[in-house]
């Protein structure tokens, strides 16, 4: 089964939580390809069987360009009978912006008929014990999820 792993770091955080998304997913059996957001082309997610994006959520809920552009590419995809997990980080004190990004492109999978695997994934700031933990239980609920 192969996974993508499209990701959007600007500090690293969510860099951090893709490579251990990554290693988990391995383990699990998964053949793996990340990619940084600039590099990517949403099309890439039609050669996967699980599509992940992983994001940041800037400020007040702002997309950055490289963000936006790769939004808008995945809208125009048909993204049926592929599965979606969406996983980023935020800081909780911008609250109802918190991980908006992350939610927007959960919305944006559905919309182009990709299958929710799992419920996003949003931790805040730089990833910690207790994230690795939820991270690692993610990969096991996604490898259940698809064998199921």
């Amino acid at each position: 089964m192969k996974a993508t792993i499209v990701i959007a770091s600007m500090t690293g955080n969510d860099e951090d939580l893709a490579e251990i998304l990554s290693d988990d997913l391995e383990n699990e059996g998964f053949e793996v390809e990340s990619n940084d957001v600039s590099f990517a082309d949403a099309t890439d997610y039609l050669t996967s069987d699980l599509c992940i994006f992983v994001t940041y959520t800037y400020g007040e809920g702002a997309m950055t360009d490289e963000v936006a552009d790769f939004y808008a590419q995945l809208k125009t995809l048909n993204l049926k009978n592929k599965y979606f997990a969406v996983m980023g980080s935020g800081d909780k004190s911008y609250r109802d912006h918190y991980c908006e990004t992350v939610d927007d492109f959960e919305n944006v999978f559905k919309a182009c008929g990709a299958k929710s695997i799992m419920k996003p994934l949003k931790i805040e700031n730089s990833v910690d014990e207790a994230d690795i933990a939820q991270i690692d239980a993610c990969a096991k609920e996604i490898k259940q999820a698809i064998n199921a």
